[in-house]
């Protein structure tokens, strides 16, 4: 069977557009009911979570009522950050976690993120069963059977305990000045709550969601925000996270700007000095810059690459008993503390680094000098395939005999949008340019 509705990070889309209505959302809610729901007594649980655009009203309402026809209980946690939900699926012994958010995507999209009850997002075998329950008529209970919804008043209370307790026992931030920027999103509440609780001076940025402006001109899309905040009050450290809060970007006192892979860097370093990393490696996807691939080399670790996505990265870490990895977006998974990437968590472990050394974020944010490396987007209508076409497939591979040995070209559709990306790296930035726009050149007239 073909996936249809379901991406890399479950269904998403244009709200009030097809697959982001409310007559989906419904449909996928009976979908997961049917296909949680174990027997006949109406036991069964389901905890659902959003971040803060106006739609999400919208589709709560219906997968609840969806939900509720199949015979699951709804708990409902309003605006809380992605891993949170994952969280509290497991804690509170839920059938199934429901997220809605488009993460990073602007105001104007949304989508729906499922989690099984071990709180790890589900496979592509569940995914595709759900996919075709909500293809089919539904199966609903009868009247004795309808499930019950609810407000969960401490939902957010419950991860932000959570979430000081994956920070050092008897250590505070007394004397940090930390920059928060929660992008107007799910975390808007929850992370300036744990840094002000863990002793740091906070100065929240991006915590004034209107139903419009999540990620608007804030969040680790558009760190500039972050950044002049940080110069601008002095600060010791800038956590920008985006709008579901499971990525994070790390700003020092300079305004230099540490992504993901500079973050799982410094983690892996400090795990494996400490006995930590299991394994010896570090999970990313294929777009981590190969700096990083030398610096674990260096060290006698390695990089287990995957496909792009986060749930791909946990399904590797999972496999094979690691504990760390990550996405050079800046999802940092740890295994060790959530079931999915905590911007928050990420955030209070480079604290801790710097708590532990005693050394300015400065020293921290920068640990391996990356290989050059540029990626562009090319959209592309629907139903087209210009990777298909013979002149982007020449174009590709003289890209790659140009790099042999020197860097590296990858091309790939969005998981998540109409876009091809192109990305290469190089030691050569002549080089690299004129090879990716040569391949964007390709694609753009194929597409």
């Amino acid at each position: 069977m073909t996936r249809k509705l379901f991406g890399t990070d479950g269904v998403r889309g244009r709200a009030n557009s097809y697959p982001m209505t409310a007559e989906m959302a419904l449909r996928l809610g009976s979908a997961a009911g049917q296909f949680f729901r174990r027997g006949d007594q109406n036991r069964h649980r389901v905890v659902i979570g959003k971040d803060t655009r106006l739609s999400g009203y919208m589709l709560e309402n219906a997968l609840t009522a969806g939900l509720t026809s199949t015979g699951m209980n709804v708990l409902l946690l309003g605006p809380v950050p992605t891993p949170a939900v994952g969280f509290l699926t497991r804690s509170m012994r839920a059938d199934v976690g429901i997220m809605i958010s488009a993460s990073h995507n602007p105001a104007e999209d949304n989508g729906i993120k499922f989690f099984g009850p071990d709180g790890f997002k589900l496979s592509d075998e569940a995914e595709m069963a759900i996919e075709a329950l909500a293809a089919a008529e539904p199966k609903l209970v009868p009247p004795n059977e309808i499930g019950r919804a609810k407000r969960i008043d401490d939902g957010r209370g419950r991860y932000v305990e959570y979430a000081k307790t994956t920070f050092p026992q008897g250590q505070r931030l007394d004397g940090l000045k930390v920059v928060i920027d929660c992008a107007n999103g799910a975390a808007y509440r929850a992370a300036p709550d744990v840094l002000w609780e863990l002793g740091a001076e906070v100065i929240p940025l991006g915590v004034k969601p209107d139903g419009f402006n999540i990620n608007d001109g804030v969040g680790s899309t558009h760190t500039a925000a972050c950044v002049a905040a940080v110069r601008a009050n002095g600060a010791h450290l800038g956590i920008s996270l985006d709008g579901d809060a499971d990525r994070v970007m790390i700003v020092d006192e300079t305004g230099a700007v540490a992504d993901g892979d500079q973050i799982m860097a410094l983690l892996a370093g400090r795990w494996a000095a400490a006995g930590k990393l299991r394994g010896g490696a570090l999970v990313a996807t294929v777009m981590s810059n190969l700096g990083l691939e030398r610096y674990l080399q260096d060290r006698g670790l390695r990089l287990e690459r995957t496909a792009v996505g986060d749930r791909y990265v946990v399904e590797r870490m999972r496999g094979s008993g690691f504990n760390l990895g990550g996405e050079q977006s800046g999802h940092i998974v740890m295994t060790d503390y959530a079931t999915t990437g905590d911007g928050l968590i990420a955030g209070l472990q480079f604290l801790a680094a710097m708590a532990d050394t005693g050394q300015p974020a400065s020293a921290l944010v920068s640990q391996f000098a990356p290989v050059p490396q540029l990626l562009k987007n090319v959209r592309y209508a629907a139903g087209a395939d210009p990777l298909s076409a013979d002149a982007v497939r020449a174009e590709i591979a003289a890209a790659e005999a140009r790099l042999a040995g020197n860097g590296r070209v990858l091309i790939r559709k969005s998981g998540t949008e109409p876009l091809i990306r192109v990305m290469a790296e190089a030691e050569d930035e002549t080089t690299l340019h004129e090879v990716v726009d040569g391949i964007v050149a390709a694609v753009e007239r194929a597409a």
